[in-house]
């Protein structure tokens, strides 16, 4: 069972608990690492969430009935890289998190058909995902919901960790991709 408006939706778990699925404010960064195990990202959650002040990114989070932050969505609307987000037709979801013990209750199928549709309101028809190859979970759930694989990523980036040190990442990747409409 859910409820929606235009920016945020919640979903009712099988046991009953609501989750609220929302517009992500700052003072929520420090609970998107985690208790620790995203810390490494802090700079690049903060990074993203002033991008989002400019409309070019948005993120969503899920919490549940105690206020604790159990996932995570980041949308790019506007890329240097087009081909991913031109602000116009096409976007990118760059980073979608869900707690393990969220999973499989039918929240992330939720969230997603959420972000779709916020999408389609605002005139976008193309979602594309980028899966790590080794998440074969992530792209069945992608496949259920109609994307499919349209090439491989290389998977290669580069960020700065919550000490400044700079990290670099090798994912490699499966570029997924939907029309919408």
């Amino acid at each position: 069972m859910s409820t929606k408006t235009f920016a945020e939706t919640t979903y009712q778990l099988p046991d009953g608990d609501l989750v609220r699925i929302r517009p992500a404010q700052e003072a929520d960064l420090p609970g998107m690492e985690w208790d620790g195990e995203f810390a490494h990202f802090r700079r690049l959650y903060k990074q993203h969430y002033q991008n989002s002040r400019s409309g070019n990114t948005l993120i969503w989070v899920a919490e549940n009935e105690d206020g604790e932050i159990i996932g995570q969505v980041f949308l790019s609307l506007l890329s240097s890289q087009s081909e991913l987000a031109d602000g116009i037709h096409r976007a990118y979801l760059f980073s979608f998190r869900l707690k393990p013990d969220y999973r499989n209750h039918g929240l992330g199928s939720h969230i997603l058909g959420f972000v779709e549709n916020y999408l389609l309101q605002r005139g976008f028809d193309t979602l594309r995902i980028n899966v790590a190859r080794d998440n074969q979970l992530a792209r069945r759930m992608y496949e259920k919901h109609g994307y499919r694989v349209v090439g491989p990523e290389e998977g290669r980036w580069r960020y700065q960790d919550q000490f400044g040190q700079w990290q670099s990442v090798h994912e490699p990747a499966w570029r997924m991709m939907k029309k919408l409409k």
